[in-house]
């Protein structure tokens, strides 16, 4: 299984953009797919996870309200529509499948859960 990120780049203060996430190779379902983020210095997290369905998304507080998960199966891809971006989500992005499912809203999605990974993505918030 190989995952494909793109979609990255600067934007300003307020703006938005979507990520991308193609999924390749053979899978005997669609995978639940989580977006983490890895910012300068800091440690990789975990911000959103779509079920395997799309019936149903997880995001962390940091983001829930701004961004989007989406996933259209029929060409394997997964996106992350991010919406009023701030300087403090300037990070590279991955996604990575989550085989054992997305955590419930309020808890953690951890970088230990995901198994296949992106290569990542970096995105820059910066007037």
């Amino acid at each position: 299984v190989q995952l494909q990120a793109s979609g990255g780049g600067l934007v300003q203060p307020g703006g938005s953009l979507r990520l991308s996430c193609v999924i390749s190779g053979f899978t005997p379902r669609p995978y639940p797919i989580g977006w983490f983020r890895q910012a300068p210095g800091k440690e990789r997290e975990g911000i959103s996870c779509i079920s395997g369905s799309g019936g149903s998304s997880y995001y962390a507080d940091s983001v829930k309200g701004r961004f989007t998960s989406s996933r259209d199966n029929p060409v394997h891809t997964v996106y992350l529509e991010m919406n009023k971006l701030k300087p403090e989500d300037t990070a590279v992005y991955y996604c990575a499948t989550v085989q054992d499912g997305c955590p419930p809203q309020g808890d953690i999605l951890r970088p230990s859960w995901g198994l296949y990974w992106g290569q990542g993505t970096l995105v820059t918030v910066s007037s």
